[in-house]
């Protein structure tokens, strides 16, 4: 049965079929899952806004610039694939999916895009999670 609300449950149904869990163990296992994938998904979008540079803004850019932004649009391509997965898992409602993802968004936020003299660092070019 799919939920339309928040709910609490160790019986869900993650992204796929097969990813289900019955147990409390497999639970926990799957939310420890969540929370590193989207702790990680902090540390793309920030290696990915990094990247960035004038350099490769350049018309005519030489081949090593060429193959940087075709590496900055694969690091785009992930970081977009996992935001989607990340609505996704969102959308089962449960409560501690929830809650792990938000954790590992938080933490990995906290750790990835913290600048050396503890001054955040505030994307403002694209407020959507999911881009």
């Amino acid at each position: 049965m799919m939920h339309m609300t928040l709910y609490w449950s160790r019986y869900v149904t993650l992204l796929f079929d097969s990813w289900r869990t019955d147990s409390w163990p497999s639970y926990f296992v799957s939310l420890a899952a969540c929370f590193l994938v989207f702790a990680f998904y902090q540390s793309l979008a920030s290696s990915s806004a990094a990247a960035v540079s004038p350099l490769l803004l350049k018309a005519g850019a030489s081949r090593l610039a060429r193959s940087a932004r075709l590496g900055v649009a694969l690091l785009f391509g992930l970081n977009s694939a996992i935001g989607y997965l990340l609505m996704l898992a969102i959308m089962s409602f449960n409560k501690g999916v929830f809650l792990a993802i938000i954790s590992g968004l938080t933490v990995g936020y906290y750790v990835f895009r913290f600048e050396d003299e503890g001054v955040a660092v505030v994307v403002l070019d694209n407020p959507c999670a999911c881009a």
